[in-house]
């Protein structure tokens, strides 16, 4: 379940190091091409608002591989689309069918016992981060020999795989509850209005990462510009560095099981916030870039793993339900972040992106605090 949850959300990603290609060839600006982000964004949090709820409902066994196969086609048709505007639509679509993994999240949370669960998510998103790192890595090594429409060729026939080996080896479920569809949807809203520390919890998600896709979407054009003039194949790389987020999962679930989450709160907000303004400084230096990619990173995914951690527990029952809720959320802020980061670039450049970035994180830290504060050590 793992690997296959970072194999379909490594299709969120693809795009990243290969913006500046692909502005290149369609001949739109840096503008558009965040745009295609920020909509492979929005259209993944609509599928996390209408397609994961089915998952408290459906067998997981049929939903789950019916998601990669629809994933597979989508992505063959991305390959021989010939138009930018063709290709957004498709991108939409990616996105859109890109959510089979936080369907496969709430299931491992479900198997897991409950002392072990922050543990067991932490699992289940270092298989997720593993998808995200090595998606860029990927797609610049792919680009630079076969160009970049191999690399959704390559995405659809990974998720046919999948399907297939999803198809034959997830246990049999019964379906779990009678609930209507439109009612599945609308309880996501009603457990948001309910519940207190769903809502703190969703904005701490959404300005995370914000500040993520304010990085992952104007760092191809820092990067590929004066004084670096890297390649999609070097930019991609940068994506290892990212393996930092895997260890602050692991660490950040442990925590969680110790009652640690204000502290991993905290000091992830610190982090969100810390990374923009050494990019800033160090905007000559690639190891200073470097560094402000490991903190946000770590910052990033401490933050995630705290807050799923979290509302896992506050509705046992319907976890497929509590996790569409706050994963729209999530993606809503990514977007955001996308084409607010653009925005910037376009504008200010690499010191404008910063801080935009810098601002996201503080407006993690500050609530984090005052919460912490509010509620005692051990509290969210």
């Amino acid at each position: 379940m793992a690997f296959a949850t970072g194999a379909i959300v490594a299709n969120l990603y693809y795009l990243q190091p290969l913006l500046d290609e692909v502005t290149r060839t369609y001949g739109v600006g840096t503008l558009a091409g965040s745009t295609l982000n920020m909509l492979m964004q929005v259209s993944y949090a609509l599928g996390l608002a209408f397609f994961v709820p089915l998952g408290d409902r459906l067998p997981r066994n049929r939903l789950v591989p019916a998601v990669f196969a629809v994933s597979a086609v989508t992505l063959l048709a991305a390959v021989l689309i010939p138009s930018f505007a063709g290709l957004a639509i498709l991108t939409c679509c990616i996105g859109l069918m890109s959510v089979g993994g936080q369907i496969l999240i709430p299931y491992s949370a479900d198997l897991a016992i409950p002392d072990h669960r922050g543990r067991v998510v932490g699992r289940m998103m270092t298989g997720l981060l593993g998808g995200v790192l090595l998606s860029r890595v990927i797609a610049g090594i792919v680009d630079s020999l076969l160009g970049w429409q191999a690399m959704y060729l390559l995405a659809a026939g990974a998720m046919a795989i999948f399907a297939i080996i999803l198809h034959r080896m997830m246990p049999i479920e019964n379906r779990h509850s009678t609930i209507p569809y439109r009612e599945l949807v609308l309880g996501s809203v009603r457990m948001m209005k309910s519940m207190p520390e769903l809502r703190r919890r969703a904005w701490l998600g959404a300005m995370g990462f914000g500040a993520f896709s304010v990085l992952w979407s104007t760092l191809a054009f820092k990067l590929s510009d004066a004084p670096f003039h890297y390649s999609p194949e070097v930019i991609g790389a940068f994506g290892l560095l990212g393996f930092a987020g895997v260890l602050a999962a692991n660490a950040a679930g442990r925590l969680a099981d110790a009652r640690r989450t204000g502290f991993t709160t905290v000091m992830a907000a610190v982090l969100l916030a810390l990374s923009f303004l050494i990019g800033m400084v160090g905007s000559a230096s690639i190891a200073l870039i470097a560094i402000a990619i490991v903190l946000l990173d770590f910052g990033t995914q401490a933050m995630h793993i705290t807050n799923q951690t979290i509302i896992y527990s506050l509705a046992p029952h319907a976890r497929s339900r509590i996790n569409s809720a706050y994963m729209v959320c999530y993606f809503f802020g990514g977007a955001f972040g996308s084409l607010a980061g653009g925005l910037a670039y376009s504008q200010a450049g690499w010191t404008g992106a910063c801080i935009l970035g810098s601002c996201f994180g503080l407006a993690a830290l500050i609530p984090s605090i005052y919460w912490a504060r509010r509620e005692g050590p051990s509290a969210p």
